[in-house]
């Protein structure tokens, strides 16, 4: 907590000035507050300087981003190669989906159930073989524009392009908690100000008032502001304004009870929770993430809030060894949690506008190691996408017999962070961010999917 060091004064409410800068865990000094600080650290997005308080029933356009960190194994999943060689083909079989002539891996039953609104990319290219969630979360490499930053995440660019829907809730929201895939979207040359919010941290133990009423509060949201009269040094960086809408930003949060709520999954009907599961017990997690499926309803719950982007890494996808077993556990979890979010979206008419996205950053060896696992494979991978007013009910593309190659419908890494971008309102086409040095960048180079648009 930041404290204003110095004699305290008595208010006429009995509260003392040092008190009151106390109130709420917030410490107000130099125009800075714990939460503030918080969203500064942690990465709120700012908010544009029109926004306005909108009810929660807002129509607006969302992704759900599930990255599956480590790499999961495309030929095992959404393409079985029934004709391959016993070497590369794998345990599974093939099971029959909604759409006649689609099958997918026989451990997605529930996926199978509803690829009527669903799509299947089986010829993801363009992918780096290092383990990170840049390409997918950007759709470009780290080395790109890395002189001033980087290029920011599709979370960053949508947080400095659309602002928040609700002032008292970020745009940006990233629940990625664990192991060394949970970096949950960059905001590279866009700066520390678009950042999302992870409400992991010490934030949401502030994210009260504790007790102080609005009006007492607001009130002194006037004294604040005259603190910054104080404020005369000027941070040639932007972090003084960055400071400025991180602090505007709390006052927000803290006298809105939305975020708290959609993170409080204890409000949620018990059978709705039951149909999404918990993912445990947690396996074959090593270094890497959970299999959280309340993550999944987390962020249905942040989406009917008012945030744009909700972003997590889900599982531990690196199968070196154990390959079968691991895609039998993570897959199964994986088919509930995803089916669950897909239905429960469209129960609340929220399907066509809101996007979900589960794919990795890299598919798999096609041939079987002696560890009965497969190694890192950049070639080729695969994605699954769902909502978002999409054409579904596709399976786009297919590798060759041995899995190695994207025999027909290449769709580049770009194609796909673009057809993102179009499901939020965005043409990349045309839509320009302007970076650090002042030369507008294009979001993305490659289109759209056309055969989902």
């Amino acid at each position: 907590m930041l404290t204003i060091l110095g004699r305290s004064h008595q208010f006429c409410d009995n509260l003392s000035r040092r008190s009151f800068l106390r109130i709420g865990a917030l410490g107000m000094g130099a125009g800075a507050l714990t939460l503030a600080d918080v969203f500064r650290a942690e990465g709120q997005a700012e908010t544009n300087s029109t926004g306005v308080q909108v009810t929660p029933r807002k129509r607006h356009k969302s992704v759900i981003h599930i990255f599956l960190g480590g790499g999961p194994p495309h030929q095992d999943m959404w393409e079985i190669k029934t004709e391959a060689p016993k070497e590369i083909r794998g345990e599974f079989q093939p099971i029959s989906t909604k759409i006649p002539g689609i099958q997918i891996g026989e451990v997605f039953p529930r996926i199978a159930s509803i690829m009527d609104r669903c799509a299947v990319i089986r010829s993801v290219v363009g992918c780096v073989d290092r383990h990170e969630p840049y390409q997918c979360h950007s759709g470009w490499t780290r080395e790109n524009l890395a002189s001033i930053g980087g290029r920011p995440s599709l979370g960053a660019a949508v947080a400095r392009l659309q602002g928040p829907v609700d002032r008292s809730v970020p745009p940006f929201v990233g629940l990625a908690n664990a192991g060394v895939w949970k970096d949950p979207g960059h905001p590279g040359y866009l700066g520390p100000s678009y950042l999302p919010f992870q409400p992991d941290g010490p934030g949401m133990d502030n994210m009260k008032l504790n007790g102080v009423t609005l009006e007492r509060f607001n009130d002194r949201k006037q004294l604040r502001a005259s603190f910054n009269q104080f404020q005369n040094v000027v941070d040639a960086t932007g972090r003084t304004t960055a400071l400025d809408s991180f602090t505007e930003k709390a006052f927000d949060v803290l006298t809105s009870s939305k975020l708290l709520e959609a993170l409080d999954l204890s409000k949620e009907d018990p059978k709705v929770r039951e149909r999404y599961g918990n993912g445990q017990p947690y396996k074959y997690q090593y270094d890497g993430a959970p299999t959280i499926n309340e993550h999944l309803l987390m962020a249905r719950r942040l989406v009917q809030a008012g945030v744009r982007c909700v972003t997590m890494t889900y599982g531990r996808w690196d199968s070196h060894g154990a390959n079968f077993d691991l895609v039998r556990d993570h897959g199964s979890k994986l088919d509930q949690g995803f089916s669950a979010l897909v239905e429960d979206l469209e129960r609340l008419d929220m399907l066509n506008d809101t996007t979900v996205i589960a794919w990795g950053e890299f598919g798999r060896t096609p041939r079987i190691n002696k560890d009965a696992g497969r190694d890192h494979w950049a070639p080729v991978s695969c994605a699954l996408l769902a909502g978002g007013g999409m054409k579904l009910g596709q399976a786009i593309g297919t590798t060759n017999r041995l899995g190695e190659v994207a025999q027909n419908r290449p769709v580049h890494v770009q194609e796909v962070v673009a057809t993102l971008y179009h499901n939020l309102g965005l043409d990349t086409s045309t839509t320009t961010i302007q970076d650090s040095t002042g030369r507008p960048q294009y979001l993305v180079e490659h289109p759209p999917i056309r055969e989902l648009i």
